[in-house]
């Protein structure tokens, strides 16, 4: 049972590791309100190889257009390459007025990174990163590389990049509103702080079993788990970010100094945790030990060599290394030996990420949240497989010992005292050791409850936002295919919210969300039923097997609810009002929904259109 349970999880890892999509669309010109908090500007962007490396702001603005090659695909991604590159977006602002957003490059180990902001043909500001520069000369002072931008009513602007580096050339560019950026940018942090804590934990907790017991392999997988966790910490830039921000060059020795130290520590961790021995394994202990010392010569390398040189290398290693122990580990577990069956599945994990990340790194698979991620969550699973691992195998070594010493108290009586209390020692020091796991593994099992709901809902107003409303839409649309029902949507939108932000102040804004919000859950009742937060002051409400005239009655109770809902800020009342939008379809192919919901908010506009605070829908209208 436990060895399918083991596998199972593995292979999750293994499919989470590779469920990604991406699409590719190409325009002219990206304007702001359609491309604002997206992960896809790459198939805006244009870009030129400059093998030379010489070319400089007025030679690029001076080419022709046909120099310039339009980006395939969302993502850019050029590999390991010596040239320099220089990419150009169009922005243009078509919102009624202007607002501040920050241009996010995802990719913080970049060498150098020039952006040119052009308005009219001329260059208006000009910013120059990159990890070769100290941390604190950058404009916006993150991880990563952030350009403020101002871009006025109406106005185009373009922006050039310049990226040179010995890294991988990867560019994931994102277009973000100021305040959510820095909303989603806290949520990263979570994410990268319950990791690190993870690894804290089990370094603390596996370093005073070392202690207890002076076992080299508990400080081995020491070691090793914090290698790994400096490796990601390197490559995500937050080494750079809080403990080294003007150390350039060691920022980017260091990413190939501790992947290296993982396969060093990882190999020794081996050679004793699976007891490989001259005497009984002679070749399978040269090779390890072998594979352990290139990890060492590497390490040595890395402070000496370039980045470039040494980082292709490196990968090789860390792979070849990887696929080795997961295979060792197998005959191992094929062996009979227990505890090699959680050795082999945590090695697993992380070769998982390690490929993803590493063919991400090679521009065979594109760059996403999973490729880019890929390793730390394998990492994370393996550092938790690991030190149950080395649970188990304490528990191994104590039932030999009991046996051992059950012998001996029958051949040396005068012994048995000695050796009972020993043993019940032992026992007491497992059974903490077992609890402190336990202990550990409920609070990762919250933690991960806790993530998996935060994920779903909009931290404002409580309702599910909309991630969770995109996957429950497309599979009620299916359902209702399927079964040839018909399905009703709401879309509402408060009316005048921008007055209300702007008179009270954006709390009071909140607060009316938050009130809309649980109006609208006390109205739609039903458990079939969905209402999601879509975004600002917009909201959906999904209405599976319902007709025309029942979703327009629904629509109607929610307005007229609302329109004599009390909403009190002081000593004044505020009147508020949504209009509603509604459509209802019965599918008549597994596609179309997508031209269902803009028939919806067709409805919505010409609400809004004819003087707010009413119900249209879709098709009761002449033009």
């Amino acid at each position: 049972m436990m060895n399918c349970s083991l596998m199972r999880l593995c292979f999750l890892v293994t499919a989470f590791f590779w469920c990604f999509v991406s699409t590719a669309f190409a325009e002219e010109a990206a304007g702001i309100s359609s491309v604002v908090n997206q992960k896809d500007l790459g198939r805006w962007i244009l870009y030129l190889e400059d093998t030379s490396r010489q070319l400089g702001i007025d030679d690029v603005e001076r080419l022709d257009d046909s120099r310039w090659q339009r980006n395939r695909g969302q993502l850019v991604n050029f590999g390991y390459t010596g040239s320099a590159y220089w990419f150009k977006l169009s922005l243009r602002n078509d919102r009624n007025e202007p607002q501040p957003q920050i241009l996010e490059i995802g990719y913080g180990v970049l060498d150098h990174l020039d952006v040119y902001v052009v308005k009219q043909g001329e260059v208006s500001n000009a910013f120059v990163m990159g990890d070769k520069l100290p941390f604190f000369e950058r404009p916006i002072q993150n991880r990563h590389f952030l350009i403020p931008l101002q871009i006025a009513h109406n106005e185009t602007q373009e922006i050039y990049l310049r990226v040179e580096t010995s890294s991988s050339v990867q560019l994931p560019i994102m277009l973000w509103d100021e305040y959510r950026f820095y909303q989603v940018d806290q949520a990263r942090m979570i994410f990268h702080g319950i990791y690190f804590g993870i690894v804290l934990v089990m370094i603390i907790y596996n370093l005073f079993v070392y202690l207890a017991i002076s076992e080299r392999t508990y400080l081995h997988y020491v070691c090793c788990i914090f290698s790994m966790a400096m490796f990601l910490a390197a490559l995500n830039g937050l080494t750079f970010q809080y403990l080294w921000p003007e150390a350039t060059w060691w920022n980017d020795q260091s990413i190939v100094f501790f992947l290296n130290a993982v396969v060093l520590f990882g190999n020794l961790f081996s050679l004793r945790f699976l007891t490989i021995k001259p005497k009984t394994d002679y070749w399978l202990n040269q090779y390890l030990a072998g594979m352990g010392g290139m990890g060492a010569v590497f390490m040595v390398s890395s402070l000496i060599l370039s980045y470039r040189i040494m980082i292709s290398y490196t990968i090789i290693l860390a792979m070849l290394a990887c696929v080795s122990l997961i295979l060792i580990g197998a005959w191992r577990w094929h062996k009979g030996q227990v505890s090699a069956r959680y050795f082999t599945v945590a090695w697993f994990a992380l070769l998982s990420g390690g490929i993803v990340l590493a063919l991400n790194k090679f521009t065979i698979l594109p760059q996403n949240i999973f490729t880019e991620n890929a390793t730390q969550i394998g990492s994370a699973v393996e550092i938790i497989l690991l030190s149950i691992a080395l649970a188990d195998r304490l528990n191994h070594e104590k039932r030999k010992a009991f046996a051992a010493q059950q012998q001996a108290l029958d051949l040396e009586r005068e012994a048995r005292a000695v050796q009972s209390e020993y043993l019940e020692a032992q026992r007491n020091a497992n059974q903490l050791l077992e609890q402190r796991v336990h202990e550990r593994t409920q609070e990762l099992e919250k933690l991960n409850l806790k993530l998996l709901e935060l994920s779903s809902t909009d931290a404002l107003t409580g309702l599910k936002n909309r991630g969770y409303f995109d996957e429950a839409f497309q599979h009620a649309w299916l359902s209702a295919y399927r079964y040839q029902q018909p399905m009703a949507l709401l879309i509402l939108d408060i009316d005048f919210f921008k007055v209300i932000n702007d008179r009270y102040g954006h709390l009071i804004g909140d607060e009316c969300l938050k009130m809309v919000a649980s109006h609208l859950l006390d109205l739609v009742a039903r458990p079939q039923d969905l209402v999601a937060r879509f975004g600002g002051e917009e909201f959906v409400v999904l209405l599976p097997d319902t007709p025309v005239e029942g979703a327009r009655q629904v629509a109607e109770k929610i307005r007229r609810n609302i329109e004599q809902m009390p909403f009190q800020i002081a000593t004044e009342t505020i009147n508020i009002s949504v209009s509603v939008g509604v459509n209802v379809v019965t599918p008549k192919s597994p596609a179309g929904k997508e031209y269902f919901f803009e028939k919806a908010d067709e409805a919505l506009y010409m609400a809004k259109t004819r003087g707010r605070n009413q119900v249209c829908v879709a098709g009761e209208w002449s033009e």
